[in-house]
């Protein structure tokens, strides 16, 4: 008998990208200004 596993492979890469999403949303969040202001900071060429 198979068993086939397709579509809960899927479900896992979703929910990986998903998770992955989640981790670049709340860095920019916690750190996006911290990083605008540095870059404010540098003078221009």
């Amino acid at each position: 008998m198979t068993h086939d596993e397709r579509g809960a492979t899927a479900v896992e890469y979703a929910l990986l990208a998903v998770f992955i999403a989640a981790v670049i949303a709340v860095t920019v969040g916690i750190f996006g200004q911290d990083v605008l202001e540095l870059f404010e900071r540098v003078p221009p060429f």
